[in-house]
């Protein structure tokens, strides 16, 4: 079993496959530049793939969705067919087809969703070396899950926290009124444990505002698919978004969210910023508003993901009175987040997936 190069045992092994020699050049090198990670091959199709895998198996795929012979979700379904252990990771354009089919690949058993990296500014390219880095590191624990514990990342990256987008809340600063709101995060694993949570939600459940760690151009996509399956609706958050009763609001990809409040109104700010916690959006940039703005009136839920955004955050609101919740490992992907948050006393409830909308429901009274 391979493990991260920093225990002294192998590196985590990469097959990319994409039909462009670009993306394939420009991953190779962004991925090699961890040490934690080795790009064993590069295909340009997923025929060239499947070749390759018969004398070596990766521990994570990255593949495209969109190429010719044969197209990434049959690839897909093949390895979920003859090697379903190994974790695939989907590197999509931004385009609207795009989007839809990299969501299906996540219904399909995929993972991660990436955006393909393209030339730009020093900052998008070490920016897009973290986001991709921690994300096949992701990928990596997910296939090993509940059994492996979380090896700590390599920083590669200053790694900001909240207080670059607002100062924290002087403590106990927020009058307590009768409606509730319910901010919730989540990262890999998360896009079908929110489709669980939201499809279970009554119409007039809370007001919530939601950070799935996704690439941008992609959250929009997703909002639209979970209005179509849940009872609540759903929108992808725009800058100052009413928070209502019978919505859940997705914060953009690649916009930080926070929640503010005018009198009796919360509604979002969606606003540009440097990454904080590894991430844009930031799960710990939400969490620190509604601790600000909301307090004791805020239900808090952290759910399945890798590494600690969202855990300072909530233990921020659990200071403030809010009721915090966090996903049990069992039905985690990843049990890293929720895993930080209970460690640093910030989890008042651990559930299993499944009960989580019930819980919110009662809480948020």
């Amino acid at each position: 079993m391979n493990a991260y190069s920093m225990n002294g045992m192998e590196t985590i092994k990469v097959l990319v496959v994409d039909d462009s020699a670009v993306v394939r050049q420009t991953l190779k090198e962004l991925l090699d530049s961890d040490p934690d990670i080795e790009v064993m091959a590069v295909a340009s199709d997923p025929l060239f793939a499947l070749k390759r895998m018969e004398t070596e198996k990766p521990d994570v795929i990255i593949s495209d969705v969109e190429m010719p012979r044969m197209d990434g979700l049959s690839f897909l379904r093949k390895v979920m067919e003859t090697t379903p252990t190994i974790p695939v990771v989907i590197c999509s354009s931004k385009t609207e087809t795009g989007s839809e089919n990299a969501l299906r690949a996540m219904e399909y058993g995929a993972v991660e969703i990436i955006q393909k990296p393209k030339l730009g500014t020093k900052q998008f390219l070490e920016e897009s070396k973290v986001a991709l880095c921690d994300v096949v590191k992701a990928a990596y624990l997910s296939r090993n899950k509940r059994r492996m514990p979380l090896a700590p990342m390599r920083e590669v990256a200053p790694k900001l926290t909240a207080d670059v987008m607002l100062p924290k809340a002087p403590s106990g600063g927020v009058i307590e009124t009768t409606e509730k709101v319910v901010v919730v995060g989540a990262s890999t694993g998360g896009t079908e444990a929110l489709r669980e949570f939201l499809e279970a939600l009554p119409e007039d459940a809370p007001g919530i505002v939601i950070v799935q760690h996704m690439p941008e151009n992609f959250t929009a996509a997703f909002a639209k698919r979970l209005d179509g399956l849940c009872r609540v609706g759903v929108k992808e958050a725009a800058d100052n978004d009413t928070v209502i009763r019978g919505r859940a609001l997705i914060a953009p990809g690649n916009k930080h969210t926070l929640l503010k409040r005018s009198g009796a109104r919360y509604f979002v700010e969606v606003k540009e910023g440097p990454l904080v916690c590894r991430h844009r959006p930031s799960v710990d940039v939400l969490f620190r508003s509604a601790a600000r703005y909301a307090g004791k009136n805020a239900v808090g839920v952290i759910m399945t993901g890798m590494g600690d955004d969202g855990a300072r955050g909530m233990k921020e609101l659990h200071d403030e009175g809010a009721w915090t919740i966090a996903q049990d490992e069992q039905s985690c992907v990843v049990f890293g987040m929720p895993n930080e948050a209970i460690k640093l006393g910030g989890v008042d409830q651990v559930l299993s997936l499944g009960k989580i909308a019930d819980a919110v429901v009662h809480k948020a009274r």
